[in-house]
């Protein structure tokens, strides 16, 4: 009896391949291809309409000395630091008390929820109208007890501060995953924390906040990402100027512009790589940190 031949490698994965090739293929010719032309393109001229020379590290030079590219710089990190910590503190708040055992608190979620259904344009315009300093609701509310209302969207001082509130509106997203973490808790730990008389804060600071650190941690990490990236708002907001005085230019905003209205591909190209390192460093960071304050359970 003649011993059969075992498959080659390619008689084993072949099918599995062949079923694979079009996210194969879509991954390298929309995101690898890109991905590594961009690093080359960052030390040429390259301008989309022609294919530009190699000038080395001048475009990275170039933005050292570039004070609208420090401008938006200044206005992402500023909305980094507010909005991440805030969107984390107000997102558990609420997910507590979208959690507590009360009637009708299906509906409740649901309200909390909806805003992320609405798209950022519409959110924008929304916005616009009910901060319009001359007969927005807001301003209205403010003078109907006796606070004169700031322009906000039109004031340097008070647009970025805005804007952080409008993305705030919309944390339902992280509201649902801190839900999920806070179901996940046994209640266990509670009742064996009742038993020893804890009260409600120590309940909190010591079961709930430590066991919810894995997704704080989650939601921490795609805040960053997510913040460092903020583009759509402002830019419906102000029509892709930034106004009022670059206030809110934001980085991706600026990258943009040098990319897609100047044709500066190769000095937008160098600007990406050096948000994806800032990314990639702050991350590395907070991955590094996080087994001092991360906590899982059986651990």
């Amino acid at each position: 009896m003649v011993p059969k031949k075992k498959k080659s490698k390619w008689g084993q994965y072949k099918h599995g391949l062949l079923f694979a090739s079009p996210w194969i293929i879509g991954l390298l010719v929309f995101y690898a291809i890109p991905l590594f032309s961009s690093i080359y393109f960052s030390f040429t001229t390259y301008s989309i309409l022609q294919p530009g020379e190699f000038i080395g590290l001048e475009n990275y030079k170039e933005l050292m000395h570039d004070p609208l590219f420090w401008k938006s710089v200044y206005n992402t990190v500023y909305f980094v630091i507010y909005y991440v910590p805030l969107s984390i503190f107000f997102g558990v708040a609420l997910a507590m008390l979208l959690n507590m055992k009360v009637k009708g608190m299906a509906v409740y979620r649901t309200i909390f929820f909806l805003p992320t259904l609405v798209p950022h344009v519409a959110l924008a315009v929304l916005w616009m109208w009910l901060l319009n300093p001359g007969f927005g609701l807001v301003n209205g509310f403010l003078n109907s007890i006796g606070i004169d209302g700031p322009a906000w969207l039109g004031s340097e001082t008070w647009s970025k501060p805005s804007l952080i509130l409008m993305s705030l509106w919309g944390i339902g997203q992280a509201v649902v995953i801190y839900l999920a973490g806070l179901g996940d808790i046994p209640e266990d730990y509670y009742d064996a924390a009742e038993v020893d008389g804890a009260n409600w804060f120590q309940k909190t600071f010591h079961i709930t906040l430590p066991l919810l650190t894995p997704v704080i941690f989650f939601n921490l990490v795609m805040g960053i990402i997510g913040a460092f990236q903020q583009f759509t708002l402002p830019y419906a907001l102000t029509q892709g100027q930034g106004t009022p005085a670059n206030s809110l230019t934001f980085y991706v905003m600026y990258l943009y512009d040098n990319g897609f209205k100047f044709f500066k591909m190769g000095y937008a190209s160098a600007m990406a790589w050096i948000l994806f390192v800032i990314i990639m460093g702050l991350t590395a960071f907070v991955f590094l940190t996080s087994k001092r304050w991360v906590h899982y359970q059986g651990k």
